[in-house]
């Protein structure tokens, strides 16, 4: 009797299967995150009370927590694919890195520029000097200069490599953008949106519409990342192609 055969994780880090595998997923995977986007974004902008204290303003939470949120995990996606490259040396894996890495620093720009949106009417400026916003925008620094480093590189392995070390150091940053709250028992900023802990989330009424954002933001954030990681594998493609070229 013949074992059933069982398809290793690993299989995926072959450019062939990846993107055969993408081609089947990606639409599903776009198409839901199309679906969760315009129904979260109208649920929470049109179909939800102001609040009794920040009126219409807590509405932006529909996309500043989302957008947080990703911008944080994207450099702790990037951080999980450089690991596996600098242990397994999976081409795709250092690829999946640079491809989310303009995603996450856009994500990171929209938490900044939302979140000054929706802290000048409630602090009474756009910007302070708060250990979370602090530490983000050491984050963000961090994505230019993750993104200038591949660029600057010619060698991709040489490139891949560097870039992992500054992966690790940024992820410092990661963490305590997403914790600095619980860190330091000071600064305007507020706790989490969403917690364990029910104290702390914000009232039913928007917590449903923000989980149908997220979830939006999640899955536009993983069909951009299987697209530009299909197009950073063609590219490579395309420079070992003119490279062999010019040998000959």
């Amino acid at each position: 009797m013949k074992e059933p055969r069982v398809t290793s994780l690993w299989t995926y880090a072959n450019p062939k299967k990846f993107i055969e595998t993408t081609d089947k997923l990606l639409p599903w995977v776009a198409m839901l995150a199309l679906i969760c986007l315009v129904t979260g974004l109208i649920w929470g902008f049109f179909f939800t009370p102001d609040d009794y204290r920040q009126g219409a303003t807590v509405k932006i939470i529909y996309i500043h927590v989302p957008s947080a949120l990703m911008a944080i995990n994207a450099w702790l996606m990037m951080l999980v694919a450089s690991l596996v490259w600098i242990v397994r040396r999976h081409h795709v894996s250092a690829l999946a890195a640079r491809a989310a890495a303009p995603v996450g620093l856009v994500m990171t720009l929209i938490a900044l520029a939302t979140g000054a949106i929706w802290g000048q009417p409630m602090w009474g400026t756009w910007w302070a000097w708060d250990p979370r916003l602090t530490s983000f925008l050491v984050l963000t620094l961090f994505y230019f200069g993750y993104i200038a480093l591949w660029a600057a590189i010619e060698n991709d392995d040489t490139a891949a490599d560097l870039t992992s070390i500054l992966c690790l150091v940024g992820s410092v940053f990661a963490v305590l953008s997403r914790y600095a709250v619980n860190f330091w028992n000071q600064g305007l900023h507020q706790g989490a949106s969403l917690s364990l802990d029910e104290k702390e989330n914000v009232a039913d009424v928007f917590y449903h519409p923000l989980l149908v954002s997220i979830a939006g933001f999640v899955l536009l954030f993983i069909a951009l990342v299987l697209l530009r990681t299909r197009t950073e594998i063609r590219a490579r493609r395309t420079r070992a192609l003119l490279a062999r070229e010019r040998m000959n």
